[in-house]
């Protein structure tokens, strides 16, 4: 079995580490395939040596350009790339662009894609992201969710239960092996000198920093929080519409403020995890927050994360000022509620998400399931059903006694759950597909 892994962007890269090592651990051959989306080097190449990685076989160098162009250009390198390598299957992780030239790509070629993150939905479909996630999901073989809700989702948009795999978020395995890496190399908190208290900061997306009224709002909100020296490592996107706007001087005059050049992976790791509060507008931050135990307050009106705030680790403060400085002034002054922060149940899983990817793979390689060929059978199509089940069985007992039909969803009142195999479904309703035969 070959496993290609396409990657672009440093999240790409950070989510995949655990899996990559996963794969190399047990002998598997793959290929590391490096778009290049992030062109800089301590971005990109950096990690590479940074996380203990191998270096990329494949750079396709794309840079930066407009979503079109660098779209295209990544699908011509990879479609080079998997026909020389001819993998058995592809994996991709998250929702950036590489993600859609990838899985794309791989459908079309008719090679098996893995998506790892797959299912995440924030039903905004202004977000670049929510496309390619979308579109890459609708490509996908192998679908690897980090939680119930959404792997929920996916039953939604008809989805087989068969083909989901609820194994938790490789950023919990990532932030486990790369804060070991971190604690050994970075030397961030001496150099910075900090006393008291921390809050890190980071703020890039496109609807905050290049709309003039919201970056204002939280501008205002970071200059009025008390009893907290803020770091804020400035992205170069944000320092230009800092600048822009005449905002940057007052943050940078502000004496509760550091404004420092953008840092590494390894030394962010580090900050996070020594801060009080982190406050983002990064969706991959939010997860890494719960996962180190810091309580996290997101500048967006929705996230692809929702689970972050179901645990409560997380609260959604937007680019509302008063929301913003009430709810830390509210979590520093409430013991009680910080601690309640701090300790919320990590949705993400335990750390082995990487092994039961890696598990799932191999047993759908063993069975062919990542063969992808055309039918061989006239289809005689599926007809779907709403029943209330008042029999004493599990899903697999009721999938065994009626092998023409598969539980999609179970309805528990009025809300739904995974069929997982062993699930009692006595007095639920369930939404099951069922197959007609062919009659010609």
């Amino acid at each position: 079995m070959k496993i290609a892994f396409i990657i672009g962007t440093r999240p790409e890269i950070i989510k995949m580490s655990p899996l990559i090592d996963e794969v190399d651990k047990r002998g598997i051959d793959y290929i590391l395939i490096h778009t290049g989306q992030h062109y800089d080097f301590e971005m990109s190449q950096q990690f590479f040596m940074d996380l203990e990685l191998k270096e990329p076989d494949y750079n396709i160098g794309v840079g930066s350009d407009s979503h079109g162009k660098q779209t295209a250009v990544m699908m011509e390198g990879i479609e080079e790339v998997l026909l020389s390598e001819k993998p058995d299957i592809v994996l991709v992780q998250g929702d950036t662009n590489a993600v859609l030239a990838g899985a794309l790509v791989a459908a079309k070629l008719h090679i098996a894609v893995g998506h790892v993150e797959a299912g995440l939905r924030s039903y905004d479909k202004t977000m670049p992201e929510e496309i390619n996630r979308m579109v890459a999901d609708v490509c996908t073989n192998l679908f690897f969710v980090p939680t119930e809700e959404t792997a929920i989702n996916l039953l939604f948009e008809g989805i087989s239960p068969e083909d989901i795999f609820i194994t938790g978020n490789t950023v919990v395995d990532a932030c486990h092996r790369n804060l070991k890496i971190a604690s050994k190399s970075s030397h961030i908190m001496s150099e910075l000198k900090l006393e008291g208290d921390i809050l890190s900061l980071t703020l890039h997306r496109a609807e905050n920093v290049d709309d003039r009224e919201r970056l204002e709002n939280i501008v205002e909100a970071l200059l009025n929080i008390q009893g907290l020296t803020i770091v804020f490592p400035v992205h170069p996107r944000t320092v230009k519409t800092l600048k822009k706007f005449g905002m940057y001087s007052q943050l940078e005059k502000a004496p509760h403020i550091r404004m420092i050049k953008p840092i590494g992976y390894l030394d962010f790791l580090i900050l996070e995890s020594n801060s009080k509060l982190l406050v983002t507008d990064s969706g991959g931050i939010q997860e890494e927050a719960i996962t180190l135990d810091v309580p996290c307050l997101t500048l967006r009106y929705n996230t692809e994360r929702p689970e972050t705030v179901h645990a409560g680790g997380n609260i959604l403060v937007g680019s509302n000022t008063e929301k913003i400085t009430s709810n830390i002034a509210r979590i520093l002054a409430d013991d009680s509620l910080y601690q309640q922060m701090k300790k919320a149940p990590n949705p993400y899983g335990d750390g082995t998400a990487s092994e039961q990817m890696v598990d799932a793979i191999q047993d759908a390689f063993n069975q062919g399931k990542l063969e992808i060929k055309p039918p061989e059978k006239i289809a005689g199509g599926q007809m779907k059903k709403l029943l209330i089940v008042d029999e004493q069985v599990t899903v697999a007992e009721f999938e065994e006694k009626n092998p023409d039909c598969t539980i999609n969803i179970v309805f528990d009142g009025v809300n739904p759950k995974f069929p997982h195999s062993n699930l009692s479904i006595h007095g639920k309703t369930i939404m099951i597909s069922q197959s007609c035969a062919a009659d010609f």
